[in-house]
């Protein structure tokens, strides 16, 4: 990986690097996501089964696009009892995480004769989407569907495409019973999410659309969004590990590479105080890279998205780390915590040198659909309360609202909003 010294200059340079990443930079694919969304919400399931023909070579129609009770029994036959465990652990950990952030009604009652509150209340169905294909990501099956059955969503729609036989792979399925999903369908990309937003006679109609994806699917949750809710619009993976010379090389090497094997767009940031440790971890990810089996996307990766970054001072390391506001950061200093109080901006936070990143993938508990592409400076990560929503309640008696009334109707009168005035006005006519 190329080493620099950190400066305003190379700081702009990564940044404008980061950008062109950015599902915002996609303006070449809206037409064609667009052409897919307008099919499918006038022609609904025909339009969807062409494009699953077409995409995933699958044919699908009315009689196998929902998963049956039976494929589900057959796809629990296939997966390894190991690995069965290992995803009933994890699921545990997410469930007991998540809780602990649910938000419930509250009401606050005066002796005047008021009466305010907040009505917690979940969504009604949502969706959520899974990459397929090639791929198999039973933990963001977890990921997704876990705060939402916390939150207490009425129904959970499932989509993920298909192989060219029309099945789906056995681990997704488990997972997706294990955490909770209602309905399964076979069908994904830029379709799905029509399917989803606009409602087809196969697929009801959600009221918010979770999940990763490609660029098309990216593209069309951006699309829909007004029609239905959306989590985020996620980028590429990116990892940032902060470190000083008390750092393991080898476990930093390792760390970024854990994402830069996500894709050709993924980003692998290191920020450190020592040009040696920098070196070394530059030396030990050549020596991983070329036994990894992934390497020819790991080295484009960071070709075109990896830097090494030398800082003067931790405190320079630190204000470039929140610049960025990376997906997931690692913290590996003498003195993580104390470095973890500084820092603003990340997706997720990872403390001290045996705190990996794929550890928050799998297994810890917090969601691991985190903001990407800078997002981190105002986004958050998937969690319960994004499957809840919040309604105020206010009631007022007529004691309550007449030692009030005439300033209420002034300030509408100081609006010019007169009708607004009388509404209040007419409840104390003599």
């Amino acid at each position: 990986m190329r080493i620099e010294k950190l400066n305003e200059t190379t700081k702009k340079n990564l940044l404008e690097d980061l950008l062109k990443r950015s599902p915002n930079s996609y303006a070449a694919y809206e037409k064609s996501v667009q052409e897919i969304l307008d099919n499918v919400c006038e022609k609904r399931d025909s339009a969807l089964f062409a494009y699953t023909a077409q995409f995933d070579g699958a044919q699908i129609d009315a009689t196998n696009i929902l998963v049956t009770d039976g494929e589900i029994k057959e796809a629990y036959a296939q997966v390894d009892k190991n690995l069965l465990c290992i995803i009933r652990k994890a699921l545990k950990n997410i469930e007991s995480y998540h809780v602990k952030q649910m938000q419930y009604s509250w009401f606050d009652s005066k002796p005047n004769g008021t009466m305010l509150g907040q009505k917690v209340t979940a969504l009604q169905r949502v969706g959520v989407y899974v990459p397929g294909g090639k791929a198999v990501y039973p933990s963001s099956v977890l990921m997704n569907i876990v705060p939402a059955k916390v939150a207490g969503v009425d129904e959970i729609i499932m989509v993920t495409p298909p192989g060219k036989d029309g099945s789906i792979h056995p681990t997704t399925l488990v997972a997706a019973k294990e955490a909770g999903a209602d309905k399964i369908f076979k069908v994904g990309g830029a379709q799905a999410i029509a399917a989803l937003a606009y409602g087809t006679e196969s697929i009801p109609k959600v009221d918010k659309i979770v999940g990763p994806g490609n660029i098309y699917v990216a593209l069309a949750k951006k699309a829909v969004y007004g029609h239905v809710s959306i989590d985020s619009i996620a980028g590429p993976s990116e990892i940032l590990v902060l470190a000083d010379e008390t750092a393991n090389p080898r476990y930093v090497a390792a760390d970024l590479l854990s994402q830069a094997e996500h894709d050709e767009l993924a980003s692998a940031i290191f920020i450190t105080t020592s040009m040696e440790l920098a070196e070394k971890v530059s030396d030990e990810i050549d020596v991983f890279t070329a036994e990894l089996s992934r390497k020819e996307i790991i080295q484009k990766s960071l070709d075109n998205y990896g830097h090494i970054l030398v800082a003067d001072t931790l405190e320079d390391a630190i204000a470039a780390a929140n610049e960025i506001a990376s997906e997931h950061l690692e913290i590996m200093t003498k003195d993580p915590y104390q470095t973890m109080t500084k820092i603003r901006n990340a997706g997720a936070i990872f403390i001290g040198e045996y705190s990996s990143e794929p550890l928050g993938d799998y297994f810890a508990g917090p969601n691991h659909i985190l903001p990407t592409n800078g997002t981190a400076k105002f986004f958050s990560p998937l969690s319960v309360e994004d499957f809840l929503k919040k309604s105020s309640i206010i009631a007022y008696s007529k004691e309550a609202l007449e030692a009030i009334h005439t300033e209420i109707e002034q300030f509408a009168e100081a609006e010019q909003l007169t009708a607004h005035a009388n509404s209040i006005k007419v409840r104390f006519e003599k």
